[in-house]
């Protein structure tokens, strides 16, 4: 097994039992800056959209930039702890993700606190790989068991707090409050990292550069397409240009990524169609609830006039049964169920959530959101740790630890996409909605129909309506908040359809299959009695 491996790389490790806990808090605060990070900023993005005059072109980098920087830079950070050593890369990537929360407290405008956020993933990668590898050679056998279960409690934990503690946050000193406070937890775990033991792995080869250059490459460019598909036109020859220069940058990733003798991503594994699906399920769900994660909120507050103190606390009915429904999940497979039946029942109920939640609507109450967000977040939590498993039992023993580095990748990639996407295609749909009552208001605002569109996407709509006049104001908010609803809706029943359709692709693609026999050549009558008499 790679984790073995892993240990077998390093010297026993002589810490005494309050140092192996106090290695183990450190990494578990560390991690929870990495979900808090990306589900606490979704509910800030309206009042940094109204604070900095954002539209929702350079605002949704906000989360896009801190997404696609993890994900680029996952494999390369594991190969790079291994080298120069796990503990100083973990200080490394706690470091650079305090310096950039601190530059994000402190940005003046949009691009710096996208430039910021960018840099904040390169830490949240860094910190994540190698203090996994730090438990990995800290703990042995039970107790590494239960330290890892523990740092993924400490993820779902994460991904639940993050929109109310910010929303709490926001209410009571504004928006910069959360960087400030994400800059203050890492503060503290660097003055803990002297109680963690330093190792690296001698075997270790050089960070495979051209692979992460192509792959980063890419899913930057993937990413803008995706998410400035609305501004250029989605058939414009800019966005055929895009997606050309995405396919030549994958296709040199691929290749080079073939000619490695120890290939950081090996994607002969996606010859195996069920390793496969289980790389497909996080991108699903990555459109089926992450991605409902950052625009709800902004819905909530923008169309549905709540605060954003309101909004993350609604947004514990999305997050909370992560953390309860593993545990569901868990006797299911202890009665017998299989993990495909599991697999399939998640997407099967997500896609139920997703099309339940169209019953949105600007007068709406807290009730009405009760079932369906619900709904979601139990689609959600019944495949939370089941995928990571099932991916890495998919594949040879040999293969398990690149195996875990692709699938997590393609999570975060998938996160990155998704958010792009739903958030450029929901700017075009609010545009189109838009359109045809505009001309019914005769005092119109300063804004074309596109300018509106983006600031009612950043559900900053009062902003959008501020040089109305106001006879006309409530009239114009009101009607910003049904296009926005229309076009959520539209939004929801295609996030729908695809999780509707990924359900069934995934049931067949989850089957068992036998191992493959090897093909026995056929022998004369004459020569089975020879080796039958031999």
């Amino acid at each position: 097994m790679e984790m073995d491996r892993l240990m077998s790389t390093v010297p026993p490790v002589s810490t005494t039992q309050p140092r192996q806990r106090l290695t183990l808090l450190a990494v578990c605060l560390a991690v929870l800056m990495v979900p808090v990070s990306l589900s606490g900023t979704s509910v800030a993005l309206p009042a940094i959209s109204q604070s900095l005059d954002a539209d929702i072109g350079p605002l949704q980098w906000v989360v896009n930039g801190y997404n696609v920087t993890a994900a680029s830079f996952m494999l390369a950070a594991g190969s790079l702890a291994d080298i120069v050593g796990r503990r100083r890369m973990f200080v490394i990537g706690v470091g650079l993700f305090g310096v950039s929360s601190l530059a994000c407290a402190l940005a003046e405008n949009v691009y710096l606190l996208d430039i910021a956020r960018a840099l904040a993933g390169v830490g949240s990668a860094s910190l994540l790989t190698a203090g996994t590898a730090i438990l990995a050679t800290t703990f042995n056998g039970e107790a590494r068991t239960r330290a890892f279960a523990l740092t993924g409690v400490v993820i779902g934990c994460g991904l639940a707090i993050g929109p109310t503690s910010s929303g709490w946050i926001i209410d009571l000193g504004g928006w910069r409050g959360i960087f400030l406070s994400q800059m203050v937890i890492a503060l503290i775990v660097l003055t803990m990292v002297r109680f963690m033991s330093e190792s690296r792995d001698p075997a270790a080869k050089g960070v495979d550069w051209v692979g992460t250059s192509t792959f980063t490459s890419a899913l930057f460019v993937l990413t803008i397409a995706v998410a400035e598909g609305a501004q250029l036109g989605w058939t414009s020859p800019a966005m055929l240009g895009l997606l050309i220069l995405f396919l030549v940058l994958i296709a040199a990733f691929v290749l080079a990524e073939r000619r490695r003798v120890r290939p950081m991503f090996d994607v002969t594994l996606f010859r195996q169609p069920r390793f496969v699906a289980l790389c497909m399920l996080p991108v699903i769900f990555s459109f089926g609830f992450v991605g409902f994660v950052v625009l709800v909120p902004s819905y909530l507050i923008g169309a549905n006039g709540r605060s954003s103190g309101e909004a993350g606390l609604a947004m514990l009915l999305l997050t909370g049964p992560v953390l309860v429904v593993p545990l569901l999940a868990a006797k299911f497979l202890r009665w017998g169920m299989s993990s495909r039946g599991l697999l399939t029942l998640s997407l099967l109920v997500t896609t139920v959530g997703v099309a339940w939640l169209t019953v949105i609507h600007p007068s709406m109450g807290w009730g009405a959101l009760i079932g369906p967000m619900l709904t979601i977040g139990v689609g959600q939590g019944l495949s939370s740790g089941l995928m990571d498993g099932a991916a890495i039992s998919a594949v040879p023993p040999e293969r398990a630890g690149m195996a875990a580095g692709m699938f997590n990748t393609m999570r975060l990639a998938g996160e990155a996409v998704a958010i792009a996407a739903m958030g450029g295609v929901l700017v075009s749909l609010i545009r189109n909605s838009l359109n045809g009552g505009f001309a019914d208001f005769q005092d119109k605002p300063q804004k074309n129909v596109e300018q509106l569109a983006n600031s009612v996407a950043s559900g900053n709509a009062d902003a959008a309506a501020s040089s109305v006049s106001a006879s006309d104001r409530t009239a114009f908010i009101g009607y910003l908040a049904d296009g926005y609803t229309d076009a959520m809706h539209i939004m929801l029943w295609s996030v729908a359809a695809l999780c509707a359709v990924a359900t069934v692709v995934a049931y067949f693609l989850l089957a068992e299959r036998p191992a493959p026999v090897r093909e026995v050549k056929k022998q004369t009558p004459s020569a089975q009695r020879e080796q039958i008499s031999s």
